[in-house]
């Protein structure tokens, strides 16, 4: 399947501003606490099928077995189309610290993901270092300044494939 870039509702000429809103210091410091409870509630209200973020860029819902509980967890998360594939890359709000989510598919890479309401599963796999200038770029083209929250967590930023099963 061709993603292409999924229909956000901002339009594209406008990302490259919010982007940078979203990597100054206050944003990183409340997002955390006030984007998951937003999430959710629009996850209710439409069904599944538009995460908030899905207004701004290409967005999915990461269903994954938790590597320490064994149980299932969700988290809504941009997403940069690859031919097939999807991109997804684990910045935590450029925190010091790896989302859950990463540990997750390290400790049990096959998962599922909902994209514009459909479920399908997909099998992650951590991007390498030959590949990771490269996806970075890619990244970059979809999300301007995204490698900033790398910078800004100090931590090199876990990137996956998912490959659609």
């Amino acid at each position: 399947m061709r993603w292409g870039h999924n229909d956000p509702v901002l339009p594209r000429f406008l990302r490259r501003p919010v982007a940078w809103l979203s990597r100054t210091r206050p944003f990183r410091a409340i997002g955390p606490r006030i984007m998951p409870p937003l999430e959710r509630a629009t996850r209710r209200l439409t069904g599944g099928r538009t995460p908030l973020s899905g207004a701004l860029v290409p967005s999915l819902v990461l269903h994954t077995i938790g590597a320490r509980t064994g149980e299932p967890r969700q988290t809504e998360l941009m997403y940069c189309p690859d031919g097939d594939d999807l991109l997804v890359t684990g910045s935590n709000f450029a925190r010091g610290r790896h989302p859950a989510w990463t540990a997750n598919l390290l400790a049990h890479p096959e998962a599922a993901a909902d994209v514009r309401g459909r479920r399908f599963g997909v099998l992650a796999t951590l991007v390498g270092p030959d590949e990771r200038e490269a996806t970075w770029a890619l990244l970059e083209r979809n999300w301007p300044g995204y490698r900033g929250y790398e910078r800004a967590a100090g931590r090199e930023l876990r990137i996956f494939r998912l490959t659609p099963r």
